[in-house]
């Protein structure tokens, strides 16, 4: 188990293409482009990350300019969404996860204690993990109920993985409330949900 990837520094990839905050419409547009990414962190000189622009942003700035020669204009610091949404190597892949799902991400900038850049983390980065990984996920699932409950509190209970989101079938264990259980089985790396479909022994 130990060789199944947990954090965002097991799948994250390390070169990253960025862009200054001087950089103008035109360049950005073209890195997009040449790169084939939607998005691309904006830095300071030294290398930290202060924003994220995107097509949407670069849509955004080029609707609101009122002429093309405007909008040319434009620089990466004035278009940029801010604060970036990023993580940190050390995060589990469902924090990563959770935080593309709730900002419809599809990649984010990976950045040590000091905001630098080091890597990038995507959607398919995570998930060649999950879609490659259901039953290897269900046994880590299930290994983590048995490790935390113990052997006879989850025997009714059944276990399932698709793409990463994990149900829970047959009857609640006697040892713990449902939010605690779902708590628990969200906490395990590579979980991107769970759903409860149990109901309480009589």
């Amino acid at each position: 188990m130990s060789s199944t990837p947990s954090t965002v520094a097991d799948v994250m990839t390390h070169g990253v293409v960025a862009v200054g905050r001087d950089a103008d419409f035109r360049e950005v547009t073209d890195t997009l482009q040449r790169w084939q990414v939607s998005a691309v962190p904006v830095l300071t000189g030294d290398g930290r990350v202060v924003g994220v622009v995107s097509e949407a942003d670069l849509l955004t700035a080029r609707a609101r300019a009122r002429d093309g020669a405007s909008a040319d204009a434009l620089t990466a610091g004035r278009m940029m969404s801010v604060p970036a949404v990023t993580v940190h190597p050390g995060s589990p892949l469902n924090e990563a996860a959770r935080a593309m799902a709730r900002g419809h991400l599809k990649r984010l900038p990976v950045v040590d204690e000091e905001d630098y850049l080091v890597g990038i983390v995507s959607r398919s980065d995570l998930l060649k993990v999950y879609l490659d990984d259901d039953r290897g996920l269900t046994d880590r699932v299930r290994f983590e109920l048995v490790a935390t409950l113990g052997p006879t509190a989850v025997v009714d209970t059944g276990v399932r993985s698709e793409n990463g989101r994990i149900t829970l079938s047959g009857d609640l264990p006697d040892a713990v409330s449902a939010p605690v259980l779902e708590r628990l089985v969200r906490s395990v790396p590579g979980v991107v949900g769970v759903e409860l479909r149990l109901a309480t022994p009589v």
